[in-house]
């Protein structure tokens, strides 16, 4: 029981500095994001063919836009570390916060590994187009090692440069969307001749809702930083909700764009690793062709950026809240950043994207990040139940509660379905490994938290506190 009573000094004094502002959450949220229009949504496309994709993009863009508006009502109320874990520990209790820190720390470390994965073989592309060829491992490793390096130093620069990559890979999207004539219909983009009818029927658009996910996936990351926000009533709903407007105009950008120059086939094949850079190699121009090049790079590099950046607050809050060992609690004296939890979960990242194929990485993070959107709605309900409109002050009131709460657990619903049609093996494996997880965390960990500390706003106390 020493760890109950030793506490560790440095961490309870030192504190995460509150500097970003609206343009830092939107590069955060975006940032791990828009990666999404550049590789693994195209995958829906197998599932359910173009019009299949299109469909589940709009309706899973329903899904993230009930996101948005959920946390950006309670996080810039509860603005700590962790988002939607902090969330749990205030509003339900300290199971369910343990398994959405899991969830949250997960998705997003998939994310990452993903996300250099793909840079890594974009690179090795690139250089053999011109001629050589080389091993992408070592610059996947590379790009992994840089990026914690600069979420180490601080949060600060970190996302100030995601701001500046991730606008530079938005802009590479409009560039080639209008490098592609859309006035003219038929002069480069062959909608009429590509576009087919739904090839495996309704089923099939079901099915696409899996990769359809991966438009969006990690918007909710602009929660994970609330503590080092300067005004978080301010600039968390705003950062939150222009970030998922930007991907809902990039993912139809991106949709229109790619079936107007690729054949649904292709697009929908494993082995297809970045949709958008292909349209532009097959357009002809080879400014577009280094532009997408250079975009789709920038995106894959901003969110494993962004990734690293939220996966280690989610665990550093984990161990500050003694859920795991406080060691991973610490913030450096100098640099104001967890960088034990950053430097523990690089090497598992890298682990993943050296060894795992992309399409198994992408649902791995998927799967939880969906359990973590379940988790919203019921999240919802209880903070309005137990802190009623007028009883706390509230950084942001999202309207027509509870619809959006009741249309994102049907869709989850829904989206588990879909998940469990194409990958019905790893969704058992991972309800199987938060059912362990939980059991350990009830056995061998909530002997050392103090659920009373958990509660750190002033607001009035539930039953339990």
């Amino acid at each position: 029981m020493a760890e109950q009573t030793m506490a560790a000094p440095s961490s309870q004094r030192i504190q995460l500095l509150k500097v970003l502002g609206p343009a830092h959450v939107w590069a955060l949220g975006v940032g791990i994001v828009l990666v999404g229009e550049f590789m693994g949504w195209n995958y829906a496309v197998g599932k359910g063919g173009a019009y299949g994709a299109l469909i589940a993009c709009w309706v899973i863009g329903l899904l993230y836009t009930c996101v948005a508006m959920i946390d950006s009502e309670i996080t810039s109320t509860v603005a700590a570390a962790g988002g939607q874990y902090a969330q749990a520990k205030h509003t339900i209790g300290p199971l369910m916060a343990f398994n959405v820190g899991l969830y949250l720390v997960l998705a997003y470390t998939m994310l990452e590994a993903g996300d250099i994965q793909v840079a890594g073989q974009l690179i090795q592309i690139g250089i053999g187009e011109l001629g050589s060829t080389v091993n992408w491992v070592p610059f996947t490793v590379l790009s992994l090692a840089i990026l914690a390096w600069l979420n180490y130093r601080g949060v600060f620069m970190t996302l100030t440069v995601n701001f500046v990559i991730t606008a530079a890979a938005f802009l590479t999207i409009i560039i080639l969307f209008i490098g592609l004539q859309p006035w003219n219909p038929h002069e480069i983009m062959r909608h009429t001749e590509l576009l087919t009818d739904l090839p495996y029927g309704w089923l099939g658009v079901i099915a696409a809702f899996h990769f359809g996910i991966w438009f969006y996936l990690g918007i909710e990351g602009t929660c994970q930083a609330a503590e080092e926000v300067r005004s978080p009533g301010r600039a968390l709903p705003l950062g939150t909700m222009t970030g998922i407007i930007t991907l809902l105009i990039a993912a139809g950008l991106t949709w229109y764009v790619c079936v107007g120059m690729l054949p649904w086939e292709y697009l929908g094949w494993d082995a297809t690793l970045a949709p958008l850079f292909d349209a532009a190699r097959v357009s002809g121009s080879t400014f577009l062709h280094v532009a997408l090049f250079v975009g789709t790079l920038f995106s894959a590099i901003a969110s494993a950026n962004g990734c690293i950046n939220d996966a280690a607050r989610a665990w550093f809050s984990m161990g500050r809240d003694r859920y795991l060992p406080q060691w991973f609690g610490a913030v450096h004296p100098r640099y104001r950043t967890p960088y034990r939890s950053i430097v523990f979960l690089i090497p598992i990242a890298a682990i993943f994207a050296i060894w795992v194929p992309l399409a198994q990485i992408i649902t791995f993070s998927i799967l939880s990040g969906l359990l973590n959107y379940t988790f919203m709605p019921i999240n919802m309900w209880s903070f309005r139940k137990k802190w009623p409109i007028g009883s706390i002050r509230r950084g942001f009131e999202h309207p027509f509660h509870p619809l959006p709460a009741a249309v994102l657990l049907s869709l989850c619903i829904i989206t588990f379905f879909a998940v469990y049609l194409g990958y019905g093996r790893q969704l058992l494996a991972m309800m199987f490994f938060y059912i362990v997880a939980s059991l350990w965390f009830h056995f061998r960990r909530y002997q050392f938290v103090r659920r009373g500390d958990q509660f750190t706003m002033a607001w009035p106390k539930p039953l339990g506190y």
